[in-house]
């Protein structure tokens, strides 16, 4: 209460500044991490490109979108990263777009559309029968139809190609297109100015052909010891801003771990296996009155569904399967039990598995049918030319079906009101076998379910199938009941990790993590560099928890922290070595300066010894060399025989007279001194103009390889990814 006096005392804006200070308190209290962290929380751009925010509403449908295209084969910071890419590349070449006032019209918009696919594989947009008219040719109208009805219905979904679009999506696909044929003009603007002209073309005739004939002594830095040469931080730290795009790094992270694994015991796999035999014949039980009560096993029972309910992992399914259903390890053995019999205990994808034969019958393999499809409004690939209804189109159908019923042969006669365009150029047939799944299922269903010859109507997405039954070819197939258990840690196994899991967090914060390992024996896994938006940590399966917490900017270095596994188990890691985005640290740069500084070193101590000399064999009998004579070398690939690729000394020699003694050159491999022999010139020809185009396709190949890479570099992008993914 005194406590309570004392603050009401102080006043309104001290109480204020005292209730604000507890909050803060409050806030650090709970772990959320420093002022920085709260307030980087509160960005709403996912990144900036040219003063050009991304908002990061707009940024996750774009990544929502592009999951519902993929389903699921990428993981979602990939998918971030694609989306990203995008909006980068889409933004750095408009604003190039902006600059020249590139613009296109509606109507090459339109023909670009006719040539585009709308997905990944899917056909170019101009072959899709909703697009075609009566003679299979690409109708304008129908096209711009589908989109006004597209917009009209927004946000509903129409269906195109068999697969549901919405306006958004469509208007997306447009957009893209008309970003195509902009940086196609783009790029004709820019190669149409880089030809190869003359003069390149007889510079790099020459520069090919052009030849020096030297004699030359190398005094290789191999000579010189390493030991002889000290290089210091000083030293690397000078190199670092002589040369300092060689040292440029993005932010990086390096740390250790501990895995605590949950993964099950050979004992836990014992038991598993011992409860799974043990199911197979039953158990027999003596009470204390001696009489004996039998329970029945898997062999023996015949309520199978009730057994496997009760004692599997998954429930019992009753079908029939072909062979091809079992994993070809063990198939052959289980289609080849006698009914009743029990195959395993075997392993099988994570479980160990019991299968018992129930029966075998004969099944459709392959089926060959013939169909009339009646659509409706609505219906999946139905034309936007279709108004009749579902009751509409059953009650054709039906009509159909009579007909045929009475009189098959008036089929082909029918075949004119079926819009399925790419059967009806076969009479209607249709063949698959049992594993397609691209059919609609009441449509596989009634075709293998029923025997030749069958007539009937089927009701799909697609509208009312009129079917005839052609043919069907059979094998066997299998009714089976499985029992699985998945292999699984035990409760001592998962207790007995989690107690080392704690002793370890324990010992690491009263000694060192890396003396807690050793002591115990645990093994520590080293990952480097590991960038601020990757997910792949090797040892482990991706993890984007853990490259963020090394990330965040209350992690410090030589923090760890303890993280789950899905399967229950733990990782405790310990960061390392924190690298931010610029130079690189002394002490990682240490590993490409130091050799370059050795070589620097080393060819100043072998330059003092060559001070004077008056020929190359004075110098070669002084330095205990050979003279390499006669080499014959070229500027446009300046290596050197013997030793390697060495610019600088075959653009020396290049510049020297006949007869002329290079000054000592600091080559790549060591100190080099030549003679020029013989100048040999390349022969004149009538035009350079191969050359000049073999000039102007490189400079095309660089445009290609090159052009956007040099915009983006140019283009100030702020990338905020990591605070949302």
């Amino acid at each position: 209460m005194a406590l309570l006096g004392k603050i009401r005392s102080l006043g309104p804006v001290a109480l204020i500044s005292v209730i604000g200070l507890a909050l803060f308190a409050f806030v650090f209290s709970t772990g959320s991490g420093t002022i920085v962290d709260i307030f980087n929380s509160e960005k709403t751009n996912i990144g900036v490109i040219n003063e050009d925010e991304i908002d990061v509403s707009d940024f996750r449908q774009k990544v929502e979108l592009r999951q519902r295209q993929i389903r699921g084969q990428q993981s979602n910071i990939q998918i971030v990263n694609q989306v990203w890419d995008r909006e980068v590349y889409s933004k750095v070449m408009q604003s190039q777009f902006d600059k020249l006032g590139l613009s296109i019209e509606r109507d090459f918009i339109i023909d670009l559309l006719r040539k585009s696919s709308l997905f990944q594989g899917s056909p170019a947009i101009e072959t899709y029968e909703e697009f075609l008219d009566q003679e299979g040719n690409f109708d304008q109208d129908k096209l711009s139809n589908f989109i006004s009805n597209l917009k009209a219905i927004a946000p509903e979904t129409s269906i195109l190609g068999g697969i549901p679009i919405s306006y958004d999506a469509w208007t997306d696909f447009e957009q893209q297109v008309s970003f195509n044929g902009m940086l196609q003009s783009y790029f004709s603007l820019v190669r149409s100015g880089t030809m190869g002209t003359l003069t390149e073309g007889e510079f790099d005739y020459n520069l090919e052909n052009d030849k020096v004939e030297i004699d030359l002594i190398q005094i290789p830095y191999s000579s010189i010891n390493d030991s002889l040469v000290n290089v210091s931080s000083t030293d690397i730290k000078d190199y670092i801003n002589r040369f300092p795009k060689k040292f440029e790094v993005e932010s990086s992270r390096d740390f250790i771990f501990v895995k605590f694994s949950a993964e099950p015991s050979e004992n836990d796999k014992k038991f598993i296996l011992s409860s799974l035999k043990s199911l197979v014949n039953g158990i027999q039980n003596i009470n204390s009155a001696q009489s004996v009560t039998a329970t029945k096993g898997f062999a023996s029972t015949s309520d199978n569904e009730s057994f496997v309910n009760s004692n599997s992992d998954d429930y019992f399914v009753d079908r029939y399967v072909l062979k091809s259903f079992f994993n070809a390890k063990y198939s052959d053995s289980i289609v080849s039990l006698a009914q009743n019999e029990v195959f395993g205990p075997y392993e099988d994808s994570g479980f160990y598995k019991l299968t018992k034969m129930l029966s075998v019958k004969d099944s459709v393999n392959n089926v060959k049918v013939r169909h009339i499809l009646i659509p409706y409004r609505g219906a999946i690939r139905a034309d936007a030319s279709i108004i009749k209804s579902q009751d509409e189109a059953k009650a054709t159908a039906d009509s159909i079906y009579d007909i045929l019923k009475k009189n098959s042969t008036k089929f082909n006669s029918l075949l004119s009101l079926s819009s399925d365009k790419v059967s009806n150029e076969k009479g209607g047939v249709i063949e698959f076998d049992h594993a397609n799944n691209a059919l609609a299922p009441q449509f596989k269903e009634f075709s293998t379910q029923n025997s030749k010859g069958s007539l009937g109507v089927v009701g799909t997405d697609f509208g009312f199938h009129v079917i005839e039954i052609l043919d069907q070819t059979f094998q066997d197939s299998y009714k089976v009941a499985t029992i699985s258990k998945k292999i699984v840690a035990s409760d001592e196994t998962i207790n007995s990790q989690n107690k080392k899991h704690r002793n370890f967090q324990i010992s690491s914060k009263n000694s060192s993590f890396e003396s807690a390992a050793k002591e115990s024996d645990y093994e520590i896994n080293t990952v480097t560099k590991i960038g601020e938006l990757d997910e792949n940590i090797p040892g482990l399966k991706p993890n984007r928890e853990i490259v963020q917490w090394t990330f965040k900017n209350s992690t410090k270095l030589g923090d760890f922290e303890s993280f789950k596994t899905n399967n229950g188990g733990h990782i405790v890691v310990k960061v390392t070595s924190i690298d931010n985005k610029g130079l690189m640290s002394t002490e990682r740069a240490s590993v490409t300066a130091k050799p370059e500084i050795l070589k620097e070193k080393k060819a100043s101590l072998i330059k003092s010894r060559l001070s004077s000399f008056k020929d190359l064999e004075s110098l070669a009998k002084n330095e205990e060399q050979q003279i390499k004579k006669s080499i014959t070398i070229n500027m446009k690939n300046p290596i050197l025989s013997e030793f390697g690729k060495e610019p600088l000394v075959v653009g020396t020699a290049f510049g020297l007279k006949e007869g002329e003694i290079s000054d000592p050159i600091s080559g790549q491999f060591g100190v080099y001194v030549l003679k020029v022999n013989k100048i040999i010139r390349a022969k004149l020809i009538e035009s350079y103009q191969a050359s000049a185009d073999k000039v102007g396709k490189a400079k095309e190949n660089d445009i290609n390889s090159m052009l956007f890479e040099a915009l983006k570099n140019a283009t100030m992008i702020e990338d905020n990814r990591s605070f949302f993914y």
